[in-house]
């Protein structure tokens, strides 16, 4: 770059920063030039858009930054347009979630055939009495990722639609659903509007139906059964069922006291076979999936959810607590071996947070709020066991 060109950005920065000195860098590591100094504006985010909009025209953008206690502003090429998605993947992988789901919630009447394409072909059948538990899955899985979706359009951050993933023959029918973002937000408050909107917009669609879906539900009594399960409990889970039958479920043949229910909520045993259970409804079981996939989503690591909320509560710090959070998970897989799997996946892809362009600006105060609200909730949905075998 040019003597004249740096003196033309230079002039720019310096109506937002006080400049103390001045790299030029290898356009090779994404930024061109480097300054150090402070902000004149205390409201950091403010000075990102100022700045942003004078080097607009030049084709670049900023990039605010913190090393060793000291405020940096690097400049970048301007990010292309992202381009534009074509929808039909997502409305056929739609449309084939919907028939999965529909066929995992299936009530096939009579005793299930032996063979293999005879439970298929039963199966199929019945398809079309699998809608409750569908509309109501799909409902808090369309809430969950449109909240996504929405405050990413609400914050001009390009985003595609809901990418929802079919999973045939599987309890829930579908592995959930995703968008991804084309650009990266702008500063933390964005990416934290962002992450959060989703768990908060499933929520107010998974809680209700929870609570509507356990009022059809019946109680029974607890038997083996060898392909047989019981959810795992969440407190808001134990609450809800507590709010609809008057009682904490599974109870037990004889009532226990309180360190009997700490052991059975963490562990998920002794599997209390005689006691009495909800026998859940359809639509209680997909109010209960969408608690189940808030918690996981809202699990504090990565680009997850809840990755996104303690990055902005804490910035880098977050990172610290990765080991503990791999460390409970595998602790936790001693009695739901899906935990592995999940400690697995964290370590490959959850060791990375998504950087937004302004790392200088932090939440403000309600947004700090709804950061450590969110936390709360994490640990009110999360279940320690989501399931537990009926098999002896």
């Amino acid at each position: 770059m040019s003597l004249p060109e740096t003196d033309v950005f230079t002039n720019l920065v310096a109506r937002v920063f006080r400049i103390e000195d001045v790299t030029s860098e290898d356009p090779r590591k994404g930024f061109f030039l480097r300054y150090r100094g402070q902000l004149l504006n205390e409201e950091s985010a403010e000075a990102y858009d100022q700045l942003a909009e004078l080097l607009n025209p030049h084709n670049a953008m900023p990039i605010f930054r913190m090393e060793d206690g000291k405020q940096v502003i690097y400049l970048a090429p301007k990010q292309p347009d992202p381009k534009k998605d074509n929808i039909s993947t997502n409305i056929i992988l739609f449309v084939l979630t919907v028939l999965s789901v529909m066929l995992a919630g299936a009530q096939p009447e009579g005793p299930m055939p032996s063979d293999t394409a005879g439970q298929m072909l039963m199966l199929a059948k019945s398809i079309f009495t699998g809608w409750p538990f569908a509309l109501s899955l799909l409902g808090i899985l369309l809430a969950h990722e449109l909240g996504h979706y929405f405050m990413s359009r609400y914050h001009k951050t390009p985003a595609t639609l809901p990418y929802f993933i079919p999973f045939p023959f599987s309890a829930l029918g579908t592995m959930g659903a995703a968008i991804i973002m084309r650009a990266t937000p702008k500063n933390k408050r964005v990416l934290f509007d962002i992450g959060v909107a989703g768990p908060i917009a499933g929520l107010v669609v998974a809680i209700p139906v929870l609570f509507l879906g356990l009022s059809l539900s019946t109680t029974g009594v607890i038997e083996p059964a060898q392909n047989g399960f019981i959810e795992g409990n969440s407190l808001l889970y134990l609450f809800a069922k507590y709010v609809i039958f008057g009682q904490l479920l599974p109870a037990p043949v004889e009532p226990q006291g309180f360190f009997y229910w700490v052991r059975y909520f963490f562990t998920g045993g002794p599997v209390p076979f005689g006691g009495t259970d909800v026998f859940i409804h359809p639509v209680a079981f997909a109010g209960w999936a969408g608690i189940l996939v808030t918690a996981l989503n809202l699990i504090p690591a990565g680009t997850l959810d809840g990755g996104h909320v303690i990055y902005g509560l804490f910035g880098d710090k977050a990172r610290k607590a990765f080991p503990f959070i791999i460390g409970i998970l595998l602790v936790l897989g001693i009695f739901w071996s899906g935990w592995w799997l999940w400690a697995a996946l964290l370590f490959w892809l959850g060791r990375v947070h998504a950087e937004p362009l302004d790392q200088i600006t932090t939440l403000d105060p309600p947004r700090r709020l709804v950061a450590i609200t969110m936390i709360i909730i994490f640990f009110l949905v999360f279940m320690p066991v989501p399931f537990m075998t009926l098999a002896q």
